[in-house]
């Protein structure tokens, strides 16, 4: 065999392994286009896009440390020789909103998932959890009632939180509300159901607006009512509310009639300090019983999204002694 033959045998040697291995060589798939998380800025900031859909979820909460000091300290109302006079206690709030357009109005999911946590005492449940179609509302939500003054020292909140159905206007400065209450396992009802109706008006003029609640137990065939003013006033915002019902009834059932009134007084950017004070009448719908309180809030910003609250108030009851209790609270919102 010649030098030539030999370099053409090997040229073709090498030519059939190069076939073999081009022939089973892998080609890498090419990647799935990847479908980042949107923000979605229609219904104000903290919401994006939900992959694949027009609905936008915004997840939101907070995390709370708190002390309580005083008289009735404890966090699940032990009272008598296992009571003491102060209690920690840790809770956390997880909420998801879910909003998308729809040619009759916003549609709405809210789902509000509460824990607390006490030493042995824990528990995790559904707080809020309601439908909204623009206007209209169904579902266990807080109605108008768990509104209160500025500070920690008011005592104006009745039965707020039912299942419900509602509707409100809006209309600028302007705005109403109606709502039919289921009334069930309340301390004042005696039925496996019962029916409730609620009605507020809100009229906002400048830095002044003010609320008149009512609400009607058809169980009870009681009422009660509620204004509450608020107003910008030098570097704080002054509150009052008055409250009367005509007997134990399922929205209100502290007193016959009561007032209170906050200031909000804005010390410095990341200080707030709030007096209140409170008067009861006929306390419990006790002739003759009468309570007064007053207090101090004060409210710092430690830091963007962290927070301290203390409180101390004295009250005065006819038939019990004088009692001061506070609390001071740490809370860390997202």
């Amino acid at each position: 065999m010649n030098i030539k033959s030999l370099l053409i045998g090997s040229a073709a040697a090498l030519a059939a392994v190069s076939g073999a291995q081009a022939a089973d060589a892998i080609v890498a798939a090419e990647p799935e286009p990847m479908e980042y998380v949107r923000v979605c800025d229609a219904f104000g900031t903290g919401y994006f896009y939900i992959p694949g859909t027009e609905t936008c979820l915004k997840i939101g909460g907070f995390v709370r440390f708190q002390v309580n000091v005083g008289e009735g300290a404890d966090f699940e109302g032990v009272s008598g020789p296992h009571s003491s006079d102060w209690d920690a206690g840790t809770m956390a709030y997880l909420s998801f909103d879910a909003k998308s357009d729809t040619e009759y109005g916003t549609l709405t999911a809210f789902i509000g998932l509460e824990a607390d946590l006490d030493g042995p005492y824990a528990g995790v449940y559904v707080d809020e959890a309601y439908l909204q179609l623009g206007g209209f509302k169904a579902g266990s939500y807080y109605g108008p009632w768990d509104k209160g003054l500025n500070g920690e020292t008011d005592d104006i909140k009745g039965g707020s939180i039912f299942n419900s159905v509602s509707y409100t206007y809006e209309g600028g400065a302007f705005s109403a509300y109606v709502s039919i209450d289921e009334l069930e396992y309340r301390p004042t009802t005696t039925k496996p159901n019962g029916v409730g109706v609620t009605g507020l008006v809100t009229a906002a003029l400048g830095g002044v607006s003010i609320d008149l609640l009512g609400s009607y137990d058809t169980e009870r065939e009681e009422g009660s009512i509620r204004a509450l003013l608020s107003a910008d006033v030098g570097p704080g915002t002054f509150q009052v509310a008055g409250v009367w019902a005509s007997d134990q009834n399922a929205y209100y059932n502290e007193a016959e009639w009561t007032v209170a009134a906050s200031y909000a007084f804005k010390a410095t950017e990341k200080l707030t300090i709030t007096p209140g004070a409170q008067y009861w009448s006929d306390v419990a719908f006790v002739q003759g019983v009468d309570q007064w309180r007053v207090g101090l809030t004060l409210d710092y910003a430690i830091t963007e999204g962290l927070a301290a609250k203390a409180t101390v108030n004295y009250t005065d009851n006819d038939l019990t002694d004088d009692s001061t209790s506070g609390f001071l609270r740490l809370q860390r919102n997202f």
